[in-house]
């Protein structure tokens, strides 16, 4: 192992830059020891980042916004030891919320309000919470607790790093989560059917666009583990930015990977194309597949040896927007001349609806959440301060919705006189700036015992099989840094053993036959 070892990561942007800590941390490995690497990226997107991106309201800087993954929270150990020992700053994740409602979290079932909390962490919260759902907030916060307890045996030998997560998933005593739906989990834990549905289903569907009778229990788990959530300063990606700054990798944005030849010396051929160029190839020693393998579109020869499983993704609609509206209480079924809606609206089902498994579960509400996330100048020559809205739906908000949402008068176009059909048709004057992006963020996470491996053919890796287990900007990252982790290992093995032929064959060793 005379020779740099070449090493590229086929990047793929529709989730997370789930790539950028198998290179930092890749990096960090051989720094540590004499074995020397080059490091390749080909990002087929234009940019860092992935879900985790941010766009500026009134295309102004000094207003940017998440457009997919918000925040991370005091436990995902991976991002919180990157931002700071790579001197990002950190902040609340709710600093820029305007705050002018009473309360901030309010639970919608598309009738009512089912639950509404003040302050998330304030003592009296927590009593009211004991009042209404008797012990059950208490066996949930142990029960999560006791969750991540487990997973975090994954961070650490002897189970870290992993090659099979399966195996790592069983050794850690977490397959009885997976493999059981959340709203079964809850209730075996004694944990009520109110407080499931109205507080834990409300996490479940804004994080992850599902109710508890689909959505595995170790999801349904993680969902609850909002402590300490925090955001990098003018946009998550940064982190990601940063990390590959530090891995010193050759980063290459609109390069699509097509192929893969697995070659007689054990190397591999990668061919790729760019916006600008016909498809062109190079030479590596290992490739790490980053990204969910449906994706990716690239053809492998000779076939892998584990090919992962195919899984459904949700289809996520994010709709961003200003106005100098407020959200109508109207709307919302709130009466009298001070009623206020709360500043974060999540939504669960009616308690005598249940759609189990059904994909298409958001029910009576038609939306997964709508968060208000904070206040600017507007451009308008009277400088009015205009709210900024993130939705999260399965479909494109009609204008109708919009309308009713902010308490507008509806309009009918002048064509057909039918409701207007677009929320870009809706007056300047009512919504000022718009950004619409359709995701397909995460899967859809039935219970399952069985996951991806993380070497699916000699020399080639893989990070996407974290996707059906934890769908998570934080396990994601710690996914790149088992696939390191585990490749580093391997060239210590081969580097012992050339090391060791080699002293044979100068017989400075004596051996038996």
């Amino acid at each position: 192992m005379s020779s740099d070892l070449d090493v590229i990561l086929c990047a793929d942007s529709v989730l997370y830059s789930l790539w950028s800590n198998a290179a930092y941390s890749l990096r960090k490995y051989v720094d540590s020891s004499s074995i020397p690497a080059d490091i390749t990226v080909f990002e087929r997107a234009s940019y860092v980042g992935g879900r985790s991106t941010t766009v500026n309201v009134f295309d102004n800087p000094a207003y940017p916004v998440e457009l997919g993954a918000s925040i991370f929270v005091k436990v995902n150990y991976n991002l919180v030891n990157a931002s700071r020992d790579l001197g990002l700053l950190v902040t609340s994740a709710t600093q820029n919320r305007p705050k002018e409602s009473s309360d901030v979290i309010g639970v919608w079932d598309g009738k009512e309000f089912v639950y509404r909390m003040q302050d998330t962490y304030d003592w009296w919260n927590i009593m009211k919470l004991i009042w209404r759902y008797g012990w059950s907030p208490v066996r949930a916060q142990n029960l999560m607790k006791a969750t991540v307890n487990r997973f975090l045996q994954l961070y650490e030998p002897p189970i870290f790093p992993f090659q099979s997560l399966s195996e790592a998933a069983m050794a850690s005593g977490l397959l009885n989560t997976t493999a059981t739906r959340g709203s079964r989990l809850l209730a075996d834990n004694s944990i009520s059917p109110d407080f499931s549905r109205e507080v834990i289903q409300a996490a479940t569907r804004v994080n992850y666009g599902q109710n508890l009778g689909l959505i595995h229990g170790l999801e349904a788990m993680v969902c609850m583990a909002t402590d300490g959530a925090v955001s990098i300063k003018g946009g998550n990606w940064q982190l990601f930015d940063a990390m590959l700054k530090a891995s010193r990798a050759n980063v290459r944005v609109n390069h699509t990977v097509t192929s893969i030849d697995q070659n007689e010396d054990h190397t591999l051929t990668v061919k790729f194309a760019t916006s600008s160029s016909t498809q062109k190839s190079l030479v590596f020693d290992e490739v790490v597949i980053a990204g969910p393998m449906q994706f990716s579109n690239i053809s492998i020869n000779p076939p892998l040896k584990r090919t992962p499983d195919e899984i459904p993704y949700v289809n996520l609609h994010v709709t961003l927007f200003a106005s100098p509206h407020r959200l109508s209480p109207k709307y919302f079924n709130l009466q009298g001349p001070d009623a206020q809606t709360p500043e974060t609206i999540l939504t669960t089902l009616p308690r005598n609806l249940d759609l189990g498994s059904n994909r298409t579960g958001v029910g009576p509400a038609n939306f997964w959440s709508i968060s208000t996330l904070q206040t600017v100048d507007s451009r308008s020559p009277n400088g009015e301060t205009h709210y900024v809205y993130k939705i999260f739906s399965p479909g494109r908000p009609t204008a109708q919705f919009m309308q009713d949402l902010l308490g507008l008068q509806r309009t009918n176009s002048t064509s057909n006189g039918e409701t207007t059909p677009s929320i870009r048709d809706l007056p300047k004057d009512d919504i000022s700036w718009i950004h619409e992006k359709v995701w397909h963020p995460y899967p859809y996470l039935y219970p399952r015992v069985t996951f991806e491996e993380s070497l699916l053919s000699p020399n080639i890796w893989y990070t996407g099989g974290m996707e059906s287990f934890i769908s998570t900007m934080e396990t994601n990252a710690h996914m790149g840094k088992n696939v390191a982790a585990l490749m580093f290992q391997s060239w210590l093995d081969q580097w012992r053993q050339d090391a060791h032929d080699e002293l044979v064959s100068d017989g400075d060793i004596q051996t038996e036959l």
